[in-house]
């Protein structure tokens, strides 16, 4: 078996896509929706695996998702990759510098992190005159291979964003590759024997940084999951209506969703 033996409890901070749901602008079925699971926050999702707590990107709406779902402790910060929908609210971490009196442990490829570095430039600079004004960050390089924290394995799972190369994460029995359009053979093979898998499924038209719809249920299909959740959802698909439509074990996700596997 590839990753953790220990129970996962995972919670959906952020399911929607770049824009969000409802996107400025836009009075289309989806973003006027009155069912709450049609409003979808940028993408991220926190994950507990005993007493260790994890957090998978930082969308521009993380102070939000994190008051929302009582985050009140981080141990690591873990980055797919560095698009702004997926690092934005950085500068929130602050915040668990304060709570936890200790700087936040933030791991990412080396070219994300090197995106980072330069996004955040105010973040990584000495700052004498306003020490309280940037977040506390302690950036880790991190590949392929499977890493810990706190004694929680993680397997790395190589993805492909269109021409970009970018991570899933596994915990145990439970995966989350959001953003991504393929799959190599390889990485597949790290997804073997999963109780729950969430997975990027950005629309029902073709796309060429993400699975469609269509394209997401095969490769479930094909990951064979106990149970998939959907992610990184934009305004053609009503929560609804699109889960009817679905098989048995698929299902979109939502902002706020629980997760145990």
């Amino acid at each position: 078996m590839k990753g953790n033996a220990s129970k996962v409890d995972a919670i959906i901070l952020g399911s929607g896509t770049s824009h969000g749901v409802p996107m400025i602008g836009c009075d289309c079925p989806v973003c006027t929706s009155v069912d709450p699971r049609d409003k979808r926050t940028r993408p991220s999702c926190f994950v507990q695996v005993g007493e260790t707590n994890i957090l998978i990107d930082t969308s521009p709406e993380l102070r939000l998702q994190c008051v929302a779902n009582e985050i009140n402790r981080l141990d690591a910060v873990l980055y797919t990759h560095h698009h702004a929908d997926h690092v934005v609210g950085l500068d929130d971490l602050r915040r668990y510098n304060w709570l936890m009196k200790q700087p936040v442990r933030c791991m990412g490829t080396e070219r994300t992190l090197d995106r980072i570095r330069q996004m955040f430039l105010y973040a990584f600079e000495p700052a004498k005159d306003s020490p309280h004004s940037r977040p506390n960050l302690a950036l880790q390089t991190i590949n392929e291979a499977p890493f810990e924290v706190n004694g929680c394995r993680i397997v790395p799972i190589p993805l492909m964003h269109g021409p970009l190369p970018v991570l899933g994460f596994r915990f145990g029995k439970f995966a989350y590759c959001t953003d991504c359009s393929f799959i190599s053979d390889e990485s597949l093979a790290l997804l073997d024997g999963l109780d729950v898998l969430v997975l990027d499924a950005l629309r029902r038209t073709p796309h060429p940084t993400h699975f469609n719809l269509e394209q997401a249920i095969a490769m479930a299909q094909k990951i064979g999951a106990s149970k998939t959740y959907f992610t990184h959802i934009a305004h053609e698909m009503k929560h609804e209506e699109t889960n009817a439509e679905l098989p048995a074990n698929m299902e979109l996700a939502y902002d706020g969703m629980r997760i145990h596997a």
